[in-house]
């Protein structure tokens, strides 16, 4: 490691700074919009940020000219890039009785609740798959996923014999009509 990478990661705060300082990872936001990931030391995109959200990495994003914490903003566009890509977790009734709870006295209520109940269905989540694996030896999810992969394969490769038989699709029966 060169005295300028070494002397980077000091100025960030990052883990394995100099001084065993340790923190979050810094993302930085620059004012063309772009993320920087210190750590890495390179340019991030949204779905970089989605990918550390569900590895469970510690980070911040903060603004590179205010020094400004926006880590809230930028999961929030995260999510946005996420409902807005098919997978939809939210109603559209849910986000406007969100909306309408900001100033209404109720919001930090409704913002506890939203995290303790989401929060409570996580611990409850993992709570049953330990009691499933305990049971039967095996985790349901591991299990599902495994499952999965291979109908994936099977499925795939099924798909490529019959297009591989088909005319016009680069298969014997367009060879066996010449």
């Amino acid at each position: 490691m060169t005295t300028r990478t070494k002397t980077k990661r000091a100025k960030s705060g990052t883990p394995g700074s100099e001084g065993g300082r340790s923190g979050p990872r810094v993302i930085r936001k620059y004012p063309n919009r772009r993320l920087y990931d210190t750590v890495e030391s390179r340019y991030v995109t949204l779905a970089d940020i989605r990918r550390l959200v569900v590895e469970r990495v510690d980070f911040v994003v903060l603004d590179r000219k205010s020094q400004q914490d926006i880590t809230r903003s930028i999961l929030l566009q995260v999510i946005a890039e996420q409902e807005g890509a098919g997978e939809a977790l939210m109603s559209r009734d849910f986000l406007s009785q969100v909306i309408r709870s900001y100033g209404s006295g109720l919001h930090d209520f409704v913002g506890r609740y939203l995290d303790e109940s989401i929060q409570l269905f996580a611990k409850e989540q993992r709570e049953l798959r330990e009691r499933f694996k305990s049971v039967v030896g095996i985790d349901p999810l591991e299990t599902v996923t495994a499952v999965a992969q291979k109908n994936y394969q099977r499925w795939k490769g099924l798909q490529e014999e019959v297009f591989s038989r088909l005319p016009g699709f680069g298969g014997r029966g367009e060879k066996e009509e010449k």
